[in-house]
Formats: structure tokens, C-alpha cells, sequence
């Protein structure tokens, strides 16, 4: 039996979407570590990229390692022996909460397609639930990674008041058209798989009828921006694959070692995530844009955001979210009235460099929570 320190949190029914429908008897899944104090104003809230579970860092209830495993522990930059630390799985992912992998309680059979469309307030919402079903009225900090750092200005938009201080991490204030067309080719690579069957898949990957060549295209293409051109030379160059390794009976096959590491990256992803999911928070992830909140200005609507403090750290390799989405959310926090640090690293992972260069975010994020 595998070990989960998943918990779950009913949110209200009906559950209102942004755009438009509603949930009914929806959930979201979410872990949590460390010890909330007396005065409940130690709360850290983690909200995610777009694939990753709850599971931000093990525990005794499951010591696998998280998907952020060097950054939150005891002792560690996110440092759970002094902050009682939160990650939740955001509404629309498969890693446990209602998603359309999951049954619709009006058919009994998955929402597939039928599920309402879903935006990044909709998980900001849902996480706000979490936050409230603890008994927490406002948050010590807000930390949001990547699509999760677009959720959580969201949260921050839409619940005044109920954090005080914010993490910023690799992310963004609006979609910007290069991240578009990207994730635009994403989808269409699985909508254009015959497998996919417009949504009618078998879920879970229960049995043949799957895109599987629709989701391994996406992830490749997602990796590529995820990592920098520095990183890609650095590592591959243009190293070739030994002759036992090379498909010579397949016409055009792999040749270049970086093309066996996509393929094995793809490998690994591909039936661990619901493609409708991916779908729906992928789309999600390009309508977010905080000019909607400011008349059309970005700027504007950055600053109704009312926090004391804010972090915001990019990279300067990161294509997906360039360095200039961070310093727009740095100037407008601070146009907000927020006291706010700026880190550019220099970091050669590009877009995934929270994840691998864990040394200088640690040192970033380690240092702001220190002076809380």
C-alpha cells in the first residue's frame, strides 16, 4: 500500500465558476506539515505549477520526496519546524481533487469535457476554501510557482486582506503570446491525436485507447522551454547516440542524445497526468491576465494587491516567463504600497531553475522569510 498524506476539502455546493457553471460535490486535495500556532498567523501557503501534486516535500505519513524536496523541511529555506506549511492541488488537476477525470455527480459517468471551464481564480477560490477550513483567517506568507504564482495573485486579488506577505516565483501577471502559441501547440497536439476521441479517452490510462502521442508531443515541447538554449548546449552538445541506441529501422529516428532525453521525459509523464486536465489548466493559464482587474491595465491592476512585504525572484534564462514579467510584478507590488525585494538569478535552467537550482533560491526565499 502505497503511503498518501493527501487530505480533502469539500467546497461549497454549488461551487460558482468564473466563467460561467458551477461544481457540485468537488474537493480539493491538499498536504500539509509542520504545526499551526495558537495565534494561527504562522500559515505558509504553497500553490503550484501546473503538474504537480500536494506533495511539496515528504513526511512521516509519506516519506517519498516532494516535488520540492531541497526547498520545504524542517530546517530548509521553507523551513516547517518554525511555519505551519500548506500545498494544495489545484481544482482541475487529476493528483486528487475534482478534475474531468472525476464523476460528475449529476451522470455518475467523468465530466470529460463536460466539466465547466475552468480558470486560475477558480483555483485560487478553492485554495482560499482550504485556507479557511483551517480556521486561518490571513496567511503569513503566500508562495506561488510558475502557473501557481499567476493563482496566487489571483487569491490575493480577490481575498483582500487575508495574506500578508508574498513569494513570487517564476511567473507571471498576464499570458504573454510567445507562452500562448506554446501552449496553444500543446493542446493541439493532443486534440489532434485520434486516441484523444474529443475527450472521450480511456481515463486514467486504463487501457489502449489514449493519447499517447498527443501528451508525449506536449511534454516535449514543454520541457523545451522549461530549460534554457544554454542548458540544452551544455548538456547535449551534439552528442550522439551509440549505434545500439539509435533507431535506424524507423525512418528520420533518434540520432541526438537530447532527442532520447525528451523521449524519456515524455515517457515518464505521459499517462501520470489526465490529458483533459492538462487541457483545461493549460487554457486556464492563458486567460489569466491582472489587466482585467485594473481597466485594462496591468499595472493597474497590480495595485490593488495590498500586501506588507513581497519576494519576487526570476531568472534571466527563463523564456516561458521572462525576467521583465517578474519586474513588472515587482513594480506594481511595489506601486502598491508592499516593501518589496527583487532577485534576478543568472541561473542557466531557464524557466525550471526553482526546481533544480534550489542553492540560490533557497538563499533568496530562506533570507525574506527570516526577516518575518
Amino acid at each position: 500500500m502505497v503511503a498518501d498524506a493527501r487530505q480533502y476539502c469539500a467546497l461549497p455546493s454549488p461551487f460558482p465558476m468564473k466563467r460561467g457553471g458551477a461544481l457540485h460535490g468537488a474537493r480539493v486535495a491538499y498536504e500539509t506539515w509542520g504545526t499551526l500556532n495558537a495565534a494561527r498567523d504562522n500559515a505558509i501557503l504553497v500553490l503550484t505549477g501546473l503538474s504537480p501534486s500536494a506533495h511539496m516535500m515528504s513526511c512521516a505519513a509519506d516519506p517519498s520526496p516532494g516535488w520540492w524536496e531541497g526547498m520545504a523541511g524542517p530546517g530548509k529555506a521553507i523551513d516547517s519546524s518554525r511555519w505551519f506549511v500548506i500545498c494544495v492541488n489545484s481544482l482541475g488537476s487529476d493528483k486528487g481533487s475534482t478534475c474531468p477525470a472525476s464523476a460528475n455527480p449529476a451522470t455518475g459517468e467523468p465530466y470529460r469535457l463536460d466539466f465547466p471551464e475552468l480558470s486560475l481564480e477558480d483555483v485560487a477560490n478553492a485554495a482560499h476554501v482550504v485556507v479557511r477550513s483551517l480556521d486561518i483567517e490571513r496567511l503569513a506568507c503566500l508562495v506561488g510557482c510558475s502557473m501557481g504564482g499567476m493563482a496566487a495573485l489571483a487569491y490575493m486579488l480577490l481575498h483582500p486582506g487575508t495574506v500578508r506577505t508574498h513569494i513570487s516565483v517564476d511567473t507571471a501577471p498576464q499570458a504573454q503570446p510567445f507562452a500562448i502559441a506554446i501552449r496553444s501547440l500543446q493542446r493541439e497536439a493532443i486534440r489532434l491525436d485520434p486516441q484523444w476521441a474529443n475527450g472521450g479517452y480511456d481515463i486514467h490510462g486504463a487501457g489502449e485507447h489514449y493519447p499517447d502521442m498527443g501528451m508525449s508531443i506536449a511534454r516535449k515541447l514543454g520541457v523545451i522551454t522549461y530549460r534554457s538554449a544554454m542548458e540544452w548546449n551544455g548538456r547535449f552538445a551534439r552528442i550522439r547516440l551509440d549505434a545500439e541506441q539509435r533507431e535506424e529501422q524507423q525512418p528520420f529516428g533518434f540520432e541526438f542524445q537530447v532527442e532520447s532525453y525528451l523521449e524519456g521525459h515524455a515517457r515518464r509523464f505521459v499517462r501520470s497526468f489526465d490529458p483533459n486536465s492538462y487541457l483545461y489548466l493549460s487554457r486556464a493559464s492563458d486567460w489569466f491576465d491582472t489587466a482585467e482587474y485594473g481597466g485594462g491595465n496591468v499595472m493597474e491592476g497590480m495595485k490593488r494587491i495590498r500586501v506588507e512585504r513581497a519576494l519576487v525572484i526570476g531568472v534571466s534564462t527563463d523564456i516561458l516567463f521572462p525576467l521583465e514579467q517578474q519586474e513588472q510584478i515587482a513594480e506594481g507590488l511595489e506601486a502598491a504600497g508592499a516593501a518589496v525585494d527583487f532577485v534576478a538569478l543568472d541561473s542557466p535552467q531557464g524557466h525550471d531553475a526553482f526546481l533544480v537550482d534550489i542553492e540560490n533560491y533557497s538563499r533568496a526565499i530562506a533570507g525574506f522569510l527570516a526577516k518575518l
